[in-house]
């Protein structure tokens, strides 16, 4: 089975638009969605629509529970918390009814899907570096392969013998590598072979759209370095 994986598209209907236009060419058996579907951008509604025709699974992230009133906003920042506050406005309660279902994990063969952590995934932590990998080896048990957002940082860790992988495929609507191309995974669960993909699309319409929903202009400006 082919799996695309993407996560963390953060009101951003462009990076998304132009992903799954370039995973039209990819034969996908499933597509699913690693969370935090809104925040930070300004096409939440769009986005989170987009989401549900296009996606077989969605995982919850820490920006959809915000704005679905699971988790309170002191938890997050200032940027965070306004363009949360702005969505409230314009996500409609169709989809907002369908946030507030989503599961924390998922299972697709021996794949688990979280947003955050396969342990204690509601804490929201993050992995960084192979030691907060460690402990999350062990809770993804049975599972042989663990795929997140969260941090928007693309990288891969393997457990020492080689059995098991943690992999961040990355984020869609706001990377944080210092490269602002798009970005989502692919993973194939016969040969276990993951890969990257980065597209380019147009970050200054993305930007324009936060400036115009008069969201703080960090929120705009960052996208064009990945950060």
């Amino acid at each position: 089975m082919k799996i695309a994986l993407i996560s963390d598209i953060h009101a951003n209907i462009d990076a998304l638009e132009t992903m799954l236009k370039r995973l039209e060419s990819e034969r996908i058996d499933k597509m699913v969605c690693l969370g935090d579907i809104v925040g930070y951008g300004a096409q939440p509604e769009e986005c989170v629509t987009l989401v549900r025709q296009h996606c077989d699974v969605c995982i919850m992230g820490n920006h959809d529970a915000a704005l679905a009133g699971i988790i309170q906003l002191q938890y997050f920042n200032a940027y965070a918390r306004s363009a949360i506050e702005w969505s409230l406005k314009v996500v409609s309660d169709d989809n907002m009814e369908y946030l507030k279902e989503l599961p924390m994990t998922h299972e697709i063969e021996d794949v688990l899907l979280v947003h955050a952590t396969p342990k204690d995934p509601a804490a929201w932590n993050y992995v960084h570096t192979i030691e907060d990998a460690i402990p999350n080896f062990e809770a993804m048990n049975p599972a042989t392969a663990c795929f997140i957002g969260h941090s928007h940082l693309p990288v891969r860790f393997e457990s020492e013998d080689k059995s098991q992988m943690i992999v961040n495929v990355g984020s869609i609507g706001q990377p944080r590598d210092r490269d602002p191309r798009t970005s989502c995974g692919l993973y194939d669960t016969v040969t276990r072979e993951f890969m990257w993909i980065r597209e380019s699309y147009d970050v200054q319409r993305a930007a324009q759209r936060i400036r115009d929903a008069g969201l703080p202009e960090f929120l705009a400006s960052r996208l064009f370095i990945g950060m």
